[in-house]
């Protein structure tokens, strides 16, 4: 058998009480149980200056501002600042005794924090590292006064910005009192409460309905004090949106305090709270809030600050790698992906990643282009202005709401600047920017055919005034279009770029091929082969990489060596494309060289994504080439590239890279492995594999995963291959193949779904051969049809000629086993026309395997009445074979071929008066069993003593030489025994009668 082809509600005044709704947790939908109005207190401590440890700026402006708003929400509260120990503890007692009665307590500390022994302490300001040898005394244990407020109120909420790094000795330890045993201070802040709840004591003596402490940073991590003279970042958010509790729950607003200093501290700082509330809690009554443009930004950013905070880790990695590299604001990369939604959010990894690096550009330049907007209109400068800030807070509908009423504004005011042409060209640029500032917000969410909608109108409004903006506006246009076709599967849109591209190359005087010449060729030489992904057209890929060649000799190495490897790297992937559908290597070879070439410029120190990038498209180049050749060498280094890149892709940082590089590097060691015969080879592949499906999962990533499953499934397939006669691995691998075309279908991906149809087909005709299942081997030839309808020659010559080599197979067995000269034939026409791609010059291993193939059908049609002559061409076939697979390169292929080739020589031999046949087919039976042994194949091996006993048989007529039939019935019991071990007693059945017979002679022989 061939190997598998791889293929805000209404005001209210505010009183010294507190209107809270109280709601009781339910799995349906939340309804208000009881609505009163409820007493709360709270108490406002701010620690700056520290006398003997670090002082601390902005503590006692955070505990003004907070005691304001908390007394502005209804809360009768008081604030305290820089106490020390006697005072702090002083404070704390009076508040725990003016909660007495209230409903709820609200305690707000700034200020250093500790923790020892899974204690947290508050630092009074006149503590130094004397204070830790009597923390009970020196400093105060929040843990006391979460206890006792819990005991007598309700409801108890602590906010410690406090988790500030540890401002004493990191070798210092505290002791409760002198007597107590020292424990170590930990070196960032405050810790997690201890065992994962908040508070641990007796029963209350009021109904608690739970505490929420939070704390500024996680638990250990340090957390930011802000500039001086301003507020913590902490501090900032929760004055900026506890305001939401007037329609928000408490749970939602922290969690827009969690993912406002995230984003604030661009990922620095990300807070933590621990919740034991046992109802849903809202304040009803709040100050005012942000009104007009301030008051839409705050709003759409709420929603924007919960929606993060539902992302997933995978999500959140990208984003903030791509933040940081592009050097753009996170908040408004996160803002394109809530203006995106999650219906439309893309779930393939590598496609989100490309969405979110194209969009990151667009922030960029809307950053930089912002200073050169000339607006003579205020209110549309205003509105400008106000979308500026928008999208740095991620608010990208709201930004499209002021640029949509700028453009209104622009549209309306349009008749009255045609007064004088410099005025009117001033008005046409100023109101073209506007067009494209809208066309940036929508780009920013992914509504490409409405950006380049607008950047044509900007287009059309300077393009009799501005040559440079001319130029820039329509190279917008098709970079629009070409994300548009490229995400949204739209021929038509990547088509409109190709054009809007060629529009953009004739704006060049006289033809001359430039820097913008080569950079737009370049670029339209992307949208070709993003095209060719959809219609599979090779004379696309043909025009790309025809573009590429043509900007490479403007965008030199010695002038521009980054661009340069840019090109080249995109080269080197169109010839990648183009030799995987050809049956010579010619394209192959190209593209390692290119990729060898893009690696000198590429500098692992300086740039190590694209460096690794670059040994992965290396290791892919190599790998086709492998595949292709008899050798191992292309193949090993394929895998040394690949390994190259592991040095810089690690899974924590980058898993989607990560896992692409384990998929490729396991389908080259599996195909290294079938050529070795090598199982521990196998394992290693079935391993990294598995690796793969661990990132690379059907939830994630349904394409990938179904493509991983059926890399893993080849790998079970070549080990089932090596299993004789069970049929285990191959059932398995049957499934998984069956599996993943549950997720790669025709429709959504024509290539992948007819190359893993073939390799179910291909597993169920072994299993079919294996248990003389006619029904299942006739089932893996309906299937072949639709990869061969999938795979055109003009396509995919290699694909084409492959599943006509696989359907061959099934035409191969079904005429043997239903003693059918047709199929046989139907089958060597077959293989006759896969060799037409599949040569020994372009492919020595495939051309082999072909060959084998081609010969085992011959043997079988003339076994049926083909006569001696067909017997001939069958070893003819056979020996071809043999002058490319050796035991080395292609250790099952040569065993079976070296015992095929001894079936059709001792066949020959019978024709013959001589014994040359059957002495060549004696060293051909005898090489099969250096691979085919008793313990790995007992079938093969069987064959291979019983084909030596038909030697032995025939030189035994030959001569009359009983040594010779004494000889043939020890090989026909050899055989008889190991073909009962492998399960075929009907064939032991046969081996037996030829005993019986060579018996009888032996019995007449004087």
């Amino acid at each position: 058998m061939m190997p598998l082809y791889l293929a805000r509600n209404t005001q209210r005044a505010i009183s010294a009480l507190l209107a809270v709704f109280i709601t009781v947790l339910a799995a349906s939908a939340v309804m208000a149980e009881e609505q009163k109005t409820l007493k709360g207190v709270a108490l406002v401590i701010g620690q700056s200056k520290y006398a003997h440890i670090t002082p601390l700026p902005n503590p006692a402006n955070d505990a003004r501002e907070m005691s304001k708003l908390l007394t502005d929400l209804g809360f009768d509260g008081r604030a305290v600042t820089d106490r020390d120990a006697g005072k702090l503890s002083r404070d704390l007692e009076r508040f725990v005794e003016d909660a007495e009665g209230a409903d709820i307590a609200f305690l707000y500390y700034s200020g250093h924090g500790i923790e020892a022994g899974g204690d947290n302490y508050l630092v009074p300001v006149n503590a130094d590292e004397a204070s830790l040898g009597n923390a009970g005394v020196e400093l105060v244990s929040l843990t006391a006064v979460v206890d006792k407020l819990k005991a007598t109120v309700p409801v108890v909420i602590v906010l410690l910005d406090a988790c500030r790094t540890n401002p004493f000795p990191a070798t210092a330890q505290l002791k409760a009192t002198p007597e107590s045993p020292a424990l170590p201070v930990t070196v960032s802040g405050l810790g997690a409460p201890r065992g994962a709840a908040v508070v641990e004591n007796a029963a209350p003596a009021t109904e608690n309905l739970g505490t929420v402490i939070g704390y500024a940073a996680e638990p250990g991590r340090p957390a930011l004090d802000g500039a001086e003279g301003g507020n913590s970042p902490y501090a900032a958010a929760l004055l900026r949106h506890l305001s939401a509790m007037k329609g928000a729950e408490l749970g939602s607003v922290m969690r827009m305090v969690t993912e406002e200093v995230y984003l604030s501290t661009e990922t620095r700082q990300r807070p933590w709270v621990n919740e034991s509330l046992r109802r849903l809690l809202y304040l009803g009554v709040a100050p005012d809030e942000p009104e007009g443009e301030d008051g839409l930004i705050t709003g759409e950013r709420r929603q924007l600050l919960l929606t993060i905070a539902d992302l997933p880790s995978l999500e959140r990695g990208q984003v903030e790698t791509i933040s940081k590299d592009k050097g753009v604001p996170i908040s408004a990369l996160y803002g394109v992906l809530s203006a995106l939604g999650v219906k439309d959010m893309p779930k393939d990894p590598e496609a989100l990643e490309k969405l979110l690096k194209m969009q990151a550009e667009t922030i960029k330049r809307m950053m930089a282009e912002r200073e050169s907007l000339n607006v003579d209109d205020p209110e549309i400068k205003k509105l400008a202005e106000a979308a500026h800030r928008a999208i740095q807070q991620g608010a990208i509908a709201t930004a499209r709401q002021f640029l949509d009423d700028a453009v209104k504004r622009v549209e309306a005011t349009a008749g009255a600047v045609d007064a004088a042409e410099e005025a009117v060209k001033n008005k046409r640029l100023a109101d073209a920017a506007i067009y494209v500032r809208r066309a940036e917000a929508a780009s920013l969410a992914s509504d490409y055919l409405a950006a380049a909608k607008d950047y044509a109108k900007a287009f059309s409004l300077v393009e009799k005034w501005d040559e440079k903006l001319k130029w820039n506006y329509k190279n917008l246009e098709a970079e629009a279009l070409n994300a548009q076709g490229d995400e949204k599967a739209d021929n038509d849109a990547l088509r409109q770029s190709i054009a809007a591209y060629e529009q953009l190359l004739s704006f060049i005087p006289n033809g001359e091929k430039n820097a913008d010449w080569a950079k737009t060729r370049n670029n339209m030489g992307v949208a070709y082969l993003n095209l060719n992904e959809r219609v599979c057209d090779r004379k696309l890929l043909e025009e790309a990489a025809q573009i590429f060649r043509g900007s490479l000799e403007v965008l030199t190495r010695q002038s521009d060596p980054v661009n340069w490897a840019a090109a080249q790297n995109n080269y080197a992937n169109a010839l990648i494309a183009l030799g995987q559908r050809e049956s010579n290597t010619f394209n192959l070879e190209a593209a390692v060289a290119a990729q060898r070439a893009v690696l000198e410029i590429r500098n692992r120190d300086k740039l190590p994504t694209e460096w690794a990038d670059s040994q992965f498209n290396l290791g892919i180049a190599l790998s086709a080439l492998g595949g292709r050749e008899s050798g191992d060498a292309r193949l090993l280094e394929a895998v040394g590239a690949y390994r190259a890149a592991f040095v810089v892709i690690a899974r924590e940082k980058d898993p989607l890279r990560w896992g692409n590089l384990q998929n490729s590097l396991g389908n080259t060691l599996s195909t290294l492995a079938t050529r070795k015969n090598d199982m521990a080879m196998l394992k290693e592949a079935e391993k990294t594999l598995r690796l793969a499906l661990e990132v690379r999962t059907r939830e994630r990533v349904p394409l990938k995963w179904g493509n991983s499953l059926n890399g893993l499934s080849e790998v079970t397939y070549n080990i089932g291959q090596r299993s004789g006669t069970a049929t285990t691995e191959m059932e398995e691998a049957a499934k998984g193949f069956r599996d993943a075309l549950v997720e790669v279908t025709r429709e959504r991906s024509a290539v992948n779904w007819a190359t893993i149809q073939n390799n179910l087909a291909s597993s169920l005709l072994v299993i079919g051969m294996r248990k003389q299942d006619v029904a299942m081997i006739e089932e893996a030839a309906v299937l072949f049809p639709g990869p061969i309808e999938v795979f055109k020659r003009d396509c995919s010559p290699q694909d084409w000629a492959m599943t006509r080599v696989n359907f061959g197979n099934a035409q191969q067995a079904l005429g043997k086993i239903k003693d059918d000269p047709a199929k046989l034939t139907a089958a060597i026409a077959l293989y006759n026309e896969a060799a037409e791609e599949f040569t020994r010059e372009r492919d020595p291993i495939t051309w082999a395997g072909v060959q084998a193939m081609l010969g085992s059908t011959l043997e079988a049609l003339a076994s049926r009445g083909g006569g001696l002559d067909m017997y001939k061409q069958s070893i003819a076939a056979k020996q071809a074979s043999l002058s490319v697979y050796t035991k080395e390169n292609s250790g099952l292929e040569w065993a079976e071929a070296q015992l095929n080739l001894g079936n059709s020589l001792a066949m020959v031999g019978n024709f013959e008066k001589g014994t040359e046949s059957y002495d060549l087919a004696l060293i051909a039976f005898n090489a099969s069993m250096e691979v085919f042994t008793r313990d790995t194949n007992a079938l093969k091996w069987g064959l291979a003593q019983n084909g030596i006993g038909d030697v032995y048989w025939g030189y035994g007529t030959r001569r009359q030489d009983r040594k010779a039939f004494e000889e043939s019935i020890t090989r026909f019991e050899m055989a008889k025994g190991a073909l009962n071990q492998a399960g075929m007693a009907s064939m032991a059945g046969l081996v037996d009668n030829k005993i019986k017979i060579i018996s009888d002679t032996l019995a007449g022989m004087k």
